[in-house]
């Protein structure tokens, strides 16, 4: 399946011009991106990785993502938007992720476009297509798509397959990016950094977000202790995990107590 895929990758980059563009990938380390950046690059396409962190960000995921970089022979720059962020975000209610977009989204038009690379692309599969939107209103294709306030268009390899195939394509490809068994937001794995955590009606502060980051770090090594997926919300200290036993949410409370006191 995964040399398949990698032949229509080929096929559409060749129809639509792609070998003549230098194309970016926005990489966060997780499964999607490393796929789409797999495919790009075993393709012949000149392709690089851009991932965006800031202080909040998980560390471990970061180096993992740097390895795999390497190892596919693939350049790869990392951004710090962590002021951006704390502009946009301070203050605000959440869902903080879609303050961190907005962030990112500028961040990375400005850095392609000021470094050479006519090309966006991103991890999205066909589970992440939501009515309304704008990728998935463009003609032709959705594959390629420009949105004409960002002014670069996007590339997505992966929005005509399902999460499930995605997942058996990066088996086959030998892609295990590391987990920090966060609960996400879905039963697939859906993992970001622990600021998604900070309960919706809140305004968001500096404050709850060192909170967020330090109480799912020290939850997040229970998780993968233990091989289930949790998360905390904060200021409220809401318990969330899959498949947790007894025992495991017990241990569970008594990290968060010592963060709640």
């Amino acid at each position: 399946m995964l040399e398949n895929v990698i032949e229509d990758v080929r096929i559409f980059a060749e129809e639509v011009g792609l070998y003549e563009k230098r194309i970016l990938v926005l990489f966060s380390g997780g499964k999607d991106s490393s796929l789409t950046l797999y495919l790009l690059k075993k393709a012949g396409l000149d392709v690089a990785a851009l991932t965006f962190f800031h202080r909040w960000s998980w560390p471990e995921v970061r180096s993992w993502a740097m390895k795999f970089t390497k190892e596919i022979g693939v350049e790869h720059y990392l951004v710090d938007i962590t002021e951006g962020l704390l502009r946009e975000a301070i203050g605000r209610k959440g869902p903080i992720c879609i303050h961190c977009k907005k962030v990112m989204l500028w961040n990375a038009k400005w850095f392609a476009l000021n470094n050479g690379f006519s090309v966006l692309a991103k991890g999205d599969n066909a589970n992440d297509k939501i009515i309304g939107a704008l990728l998935d209103q463009c003609p032709g294709d959705i594959r390629l798509c420009e949105l004409p306030r960002i002014g670069i268009p996007f590339f997505r390899p992966l929005i005509k397959y399902r999460a499930e195939e995605v997942e058996a394509l990066a088996e086959e490809a030998g892609i295990r990016p590391y987990r920090m068994y966060e609960h996400g937001r879905r039963r697939q794995w859906r993992e970001g950094c622990p600021l998604q955590y900070i309960d919706r009606e809140e305004r968001i502060t500096p404050e709850l977000m060192d909170l967020a980051y330090k109480v799912n770090y020290v939850i997040s090594r229970l998780a993968r202790r233990k091989k289930v997926r949790m998360s905390v919300r904060v200021p409220s200290f809401e318990v969330m995990c899959w498949n947790c036993d007894e025992e495991t949410l017990r241990e569970a409370e008594k990290i968060v107590k010592r963060f709640s006191q």
